[in-house]
């Protein structure tokens, strides 16, 4: 049984080879979008890593989401594996109608998004989105987010703008990934409150304890930040 498998395999690589092979040399050298998220420059550095087994020479470019998104109507990139969706829609619908850009497949299901805190945080009872105004003094009136232009961001600035759960008065706090979870990192060990911008699957659910915080009506998208399957 393994050595059919092994063949298999083998004679499926020969085939994409040749099929590479006859290819036009523009869509050899393919070129992808990491916009610096730790679980997304895993998935493109793998799938860059397969490419060039099967003997294409891809190229991984570092740009923000509202650059990748121009650069893929512009042709300029040719892949983004990072389109978390509903949350990127008012980008992405857009350019998908236009027929400017195109959705190959979903690469993966049961994600989630949305408001995070540590542990501790939702032991003490900030278990909800309606609960972070109770905690506004432990909290500085602050909020955690990633870089600017990101669609989390948005949806936090408009939470803000709107006074959703009572937010009205505090202040999003714009950063990279890994300034924000370095964030995190430094409440966690102080035993202090915060509340930032989380997804699954990423390290840092394994690194910290977090909890994910319920009844936000679908600001993040439906059942709070899960994407639809």
């Amino acid at each position: 049984m393994k050595i059919k498998i092994a063949t298999g395999m083998l004679t499926a690589f020969a085939m994409m080879s040749q099929a590479h092979a006859a290819e036009p040399a523009a869509c050899q050298a393919p070129t992808f979008s990491d916009v610096g998220w730790t679980d997304i420059s895993a998935t493109t550095a793998t799938s860059a890593i397969l490419l060039e087994a099967l003997g294409y020479k891809p190229e991984i470019q570092i740009l923000s989401v509202a650059v990748t998104f121009e650069s893929l109507k512009k042709g300029d990139t040719d892949i983004f594996l990072g389109n978390w969706m509903p949350l990127q829609e008012a980008t992405q619908k857009p350019l998908v109608d236009a027929g400017e850009i195109e959705v190959v497949a979903t690469n993966l299901e049961g994600a989630l998004i949305g408001y995070a805190v540590p542990a501790k945080s939702y032991e003490a009872g900030l278990k909800t989105y309606a609960d972070i105004a109770k905690f506004k003094d432990q909290l500085g009136g602050k909020i955690y987010g990633i870089e600017a232009g990101s669609g989390a961001n948005g949806t936090i600035l408009k939470m803000i703008d709107e006074d959703m759960f009572g937010l009205g008065g505090f202040e999003l706090v714009e950063s990279s990934e890994q300034g924000m979870l370095a964030q995190v990192q430094r409440a966690i060990g102080s035993g202090n409150d915060i509340v930032f911008f989380g997804w699954r699957p990423h390290p840092m659910n394994v690194r910290y304890e977090l909890e994910y915080l319920s009844e936000g009506n679908d600001v993040f998208g439906p059942e709070d930040g899960a994407p639809p399957s």
